[in-house]
């Protein structure tokens, strides 16, 4: 998975949980499924305990101004 699908996964999580509020510090995210850019299911929970993953909240990316 390109840099670019994690991100792109990050984002769609961080706008598909804002309802949910803030998680508290140390928290562990919840279990998430997406398609990635071939259209394969990702599930969080395969890179759970295997590798190290980052979620990056970009405020305001793809915004004007």
């Amino acid at each position: 998975m390109s840099l670019g699908s994690v991100v792109l996964l990050a984002f769609i999580f961080a706008m598909a949980t804002a309802a949910a509020g803030p998680p508290s510090v140390g928290q562990a995210a919840p279990d998430f499924t997406l398609k990635d850019q071939n259209g394969r299911d990702v599930r969080l929970s395969d890179f759970r305990g295997k590798k190290t993953v980052v979620l990056a909240f970009y405020i305001r990316a793809f915004t004007p101004g």
